[in-house]
């Protein structure tokens, strides 16, 4: 009689606990679909397939951060046996992005992270003092062979396309705060300290500017349960899951949005700790699998050839003085942040 009554309690209260909590991770089905005729399963399934190689760290419902082992520069392994920095700089060659960076110091060291015998000090500082993200996003859009995409080191770039150019784009501009997401979406937000721009600021600014701005794009692989589950590269230096919580009807419920009155995240004040708290700007709604075929291809993986090592000080052949050192120019730009965009991003 005592157990059929602990049966019957365990029953009401799985039946009382939020959808959210009983939203299962689709990635570990996910990951083998790489190959699959349906584009948007194709760019979770990449997204899902390097998540579980981060050892799986995410971020609840509640922004609070769990599970992050590895981070993004270091000699620590994956799941697979890959050193993490190694990982990281196959991002930024497979997305064919290092040549439009070679003025930021160790980004020409990169280009030898899978031959080098040794952890590059050079290539490793770039890992750390270079966003990737936006490289992550498109190593992920060339693995799924994703049509009508353009990558960029900088997500402002193929933000601003598809707003700009929504006809040959693979992904149309939505306000998130009103619109469903779906397995393949991005949602995007700003980081600028000193502003807080939404949906309708930034489609000002996309109309009017053709500058950098820092901004944060993580891919959607999982809509279901009444939870989103979403991929992005470089969140807690490295490949992260972040949880989201759906409304009855498919949006985001109470998007949490970050403000220029909040209170910094500290221990007196841990209610402002919740990283899911952004300026969530846009939502990149992914056309139908149709669509996408009627686009440009996208191309594959690339694999630079491995060139000679040489290093900032080293002289190359014919050469009679190092190669110079740039000034600091910013990659994934913030608003006042005083530095110049990078040549070519």
């Amino acid at each position: 009689m005592r157990s059929m009554r602990h049966l019957l309690l365990l029953a009401c209260l799985l039946l009382s606990a939020p959808l959210t909590a009983l939203a299962a991770d689709p990635c570990p089905l996910l990951r083998a679909q790489v190959a699959s005729p349906d584009p948007a399963t194709r760019l979770a399934a990449a997204a899902c397939e390097e998540h579980l190689l981060w050892h799986r760290p995410f971020i609840d419902v509640e922004g609070r951060y769990a599970g992050s082992t590895v981070r993004e520069a270091e000699t620590a392994l994956l799941t697979n046996g890959e050193q993490a920095w190694r990982r990281v700089a196959g991002y930024w060659r497979g997305a064919d992005q290092l040549s439009q960076l070679q003025h930021r110091p160790g980004a020409y060291d990169c280009m030898f992270a899978p031959t080098s015998q040794q952890p590059s000090s050079a290539c490793r500082s770039f890992l750390v003092d270079v966003p990737w993200s936006a490289a992550f996003v498109s190593w992920v859009a060339r693995r799924a062979t994703l049509p009508g995409f353009s990558g960029s080191p900088s997500h402002v770039d193929y933000v601003r396309n598809a707003y700009r150019s929504p006809e040959t784009n693979a992904y149309r501009v939505a306000d998130p705060m009103t619109s469903r997401p779906a397995r393949g979406d991005m949602l995007c937000y700003v980081r600028a300290a000193n502003r807080v721009f939404g949906f309708s600021g930034l489609a000002n600014l996309l109309s009017s500017e053709d500058g950098g701005l820092g901004m944060h794009c993580d891919i959607v692989v999982g809509v279901e349960s009444g939870q989103a589950q979403l991929v992005g590269g470089n969140v807690l230096d490295g490949v992260t899951m972040r949880l989201m919580p759906l409304t009855a009807g498919g949006q985001f419920a109470a998007l949490a949005q970050r403000s220029l009155d909040d209170p910094p995240c500290s221990p007196d004040a841990p209610e402002a700790c919740n990283a899911n708290r952004q300026d969530w700007a846009v939502l990149l709604q992914l056309r139908p699998a149709n669509e996408l075929a009627a686009l440009s291809p996208s191309p594959g993986l690339y694999v630079a050839p491995a060139p000679m090592p040489v290093g900032p000080d080293v002289l190359q052949p014919g050469q009679s003085t190092p190669r110079p050192q740039t000034a600091p120019c910013c990659v994934e730009c913030s608003v006042g942040d005083g530095l110049p965009r990078c040549p070519g991003v």
